[in-house]
C-alpha cells in the first residue's frame, strides 16, 4: 500500500479502537417512527422529521402532480436556466412566512451556512461563533477568511468582550437557534442587543426550531419574538418540513448580494422543482400544524416527566432533541446496541461530534409518535440502566 493508504488505514483503526467508527444503516421504508433499517423493523428515535410530514399524502402529491409538469431535474445552475417557478414561488411564501423581506433557497444547509458566511464576510472582518455552533457555521467562518472568534457555549458576557474589543471592518455573531446535540436554546435576545450595540449583524441558524417553535411553526425568531434589519435566518428544509434544502432570509439587499456573492448557490445545479412544489405543501401543513405541535411537545414532557435515572441523565431541553448524557463513548454505543437488539434505534453520539466524555443517546422525539411508543423507550431505558454495567464495551 501508498504511504498516504497507510496513513488513512491506521486513522480508520483508531477510530474504530476507541468507538468512533461511523456506521451508516440501510433505510427499506419511509421516515416514519417505525422503519425498515438492514432488514429489520424498528421503533425509530433517529429522524429531525418532527412533524412527521416526511411521507406525508399531502407533500407526496404535490411532489408527484409537479414531477409531470416539471420534470424531475432542473438541468442547469440557478443563474442559467436552472431557476424555476416553483423555485421562485417556494422563496416568496418562505420570506412571508418567517416575515422576512425576502428569501432565498440552497440545496442544504450545509451549503447556505458555507455560502452566506463566506460571501458576507472578508479578510478585513470578523466572525463570532458559539463553541458548540454546527461544523457547518465554523467552516463558512474559515472559508471567508475572515478573523474567527468562539465564545463559551451561550455565555453573553463573553461575546461582549470579544465585540467590544474588535476593530474589525465588518462583525458576524453566528450561532445556532437550538443547539443540535444539547436541545437548547441561544441566548438570542441577548445577542441581538449587542449586535445593535457593537454595530454587528446576528446569522441564525434555525434548522432545528423552523418548523417546531413560534405562532404556527414560523421559527425560534417568531417564538422570540425578535426582528430587526440586523438579523439573517437561516432554515432547513429536510427536518421538520419533511423534504429537502434550505433557505436563507434577511432584507432584500442581504439577499441580493447573496445572489452574485455566495459561491455555493451560483455554481451548483439546484434542487429539482417538484421539490419546492412539496415544500410549498408543507409550508401549509406546518402554518395549520398546531395539534402536530401539541403532539410532539406533549411527548415531550412524557419523556421528561417518567424517566427516571440514576447513572444516565437528560440535559435540560425543551425541544424535540432530548440528549441523554452517558458519558463513556463504549458504554454510549452498548446502550444503543441493547436498545437496537430490541427493536429501538436511538444514535449514539461520540467525539469528535461532541467533547470527550460526553457521549449520549440523541433521542429524538416527533409528532408521530404515541404515548405507547415513548413509554416503550422509558422502560427500555429503566432496564438498560440496571442490566449493563458500568463501563461496559460494546
Amino acid at each position: 500500500m501508498s504511504d498516504l493508504l497507510e496513513s488513512l488505514r491506521a486513522d480508520l483503526d483508531k477510530r474504530q479502537t476507541l468507538g468512533l467508527m461511523r456506521q451508516r444503516r440501510l433505510l427499506d421504508s419511509p421516515q416514519a417512527e417505525h422503519i425498515t433499517a438492514n432488514g429489520q423493523p424498528f421503533l425509530s428515535f433517529c429522524s429531525n422529521d418532527y412533524l412527521g410530514l416526511a411521507n406525508d399524502a399531502a407533500l407526496v402529491t404535490a411532489l408527484q402532480t409537479a414531477a409531470a409538469e416539471a420534470g424531475v431535474g432542473s438541468g442547469a445552475s440557478n443563474l442559467i436556466t436552472g431557476h424555476h417557478r416553483y423555485h421562485d414561488q417556494l422563496e416568496q411564501v418562505l420570506a412571508t412566512f418567517v416575515g422576512q423581506p425576502a428569501a432565498l433557497l440552497f440545496s442544504t444547509g450545509y451549503m447556505a451556512n458555507i455560502g452566506v458566511i463566506s460571501a458576507l464576510m472578508g479578510r478585513d472582518d470578523a466572525v463570532f461563533s458559539d463553541k458548540l455552533n454546527h461544523a457547518c457555521l465554523n467552516d463558512g467562518a474559515f472559508l471567508s477568511r475572515a478573523t474567527h472568534h468562539r465564545f463559551a457555549h451561550n455565555d453573553v458576557a463573553a461575546l461582549e468582550k470579544l465585540l467590544q474589543a474588535s476593530t474589525a471592518r465588518h462583525k458576524l455573531v453566528t450561532a445556532d437557534a437550538v443547539f443540535s446535540m444539547d436541545g437548547d436554546l441561544a441566548p438570542l435576545a441577548a445577542y441581538l442587543e449587542l449586535c445593535e450595540r457593537y454595530d454587528a449583524y446576528l446569522y441564525v441558524d434555525d434548522a432545528h426550531g423552523f418548523g417546531v417553535l413560534g405562532p404556527q411553526g414560523r421559527g425560534s425568531l417568531k417564538h422570540l419574538g425578535l426582528q430587526s434589519p440586523r438579523l439573517i435566518m437561516m432554515g432547513t428544509l429536510g427536518k421538520a418540513a419533511g423534504v429537502a434544502g434550505a433557505f436563507v432570509a434577511g432584507g432584500k439587499i442581504v439577499i441580493d448580494y447573496l445572489i452574485q456573492y455566495a459561491n455555493s448557490y451560483i455554481y451548483t445545479t439546484p434542487a429539482p422543482p417538484p421539490l419546492s412544489a412539496a415544500l410549498l405543501a408543507s409550508v401549509k401543513e406546518i402554518e395549520q400544524g398546531d395539534a402536530r405541535r401539541k403532539q410532539l411537545f406533549d411527548m415531550i414532557t412524557l419523556l421528561k416527566s417518567e424517566l427516571s435515572l440514576s447513572r444516565w441523565h437528560l440535559l435540560p431541553s425543551e425541544t424535540a432533541i432530548q440528549p441523554l448524557v452517558v458519558g463513556d463513548t463504549h458504554e454510549a454505543l452498548a446502550l444503543s446496541q441493547y436498545l437496537q437488539a430490541r427493536g429501538i434505534l436511538v444514535p449514539a453520539i461520540r467525539p469528535p461530534t461532541v467533547p470527550a466524555n460526553t457521549s449520549r443517546l440523541r433521542i429524538s422525539l416527533s409528532a408521530a409518535h404515541s404515548e405507547a411508543n415513548v413509554r416503550t423507550l422509558i422502560a427500555a431505558l429503566h432496564a438498560a440502566e440496571l442490566e449493563i454495567p458500568a463501563g461496559t464495551q460494546a
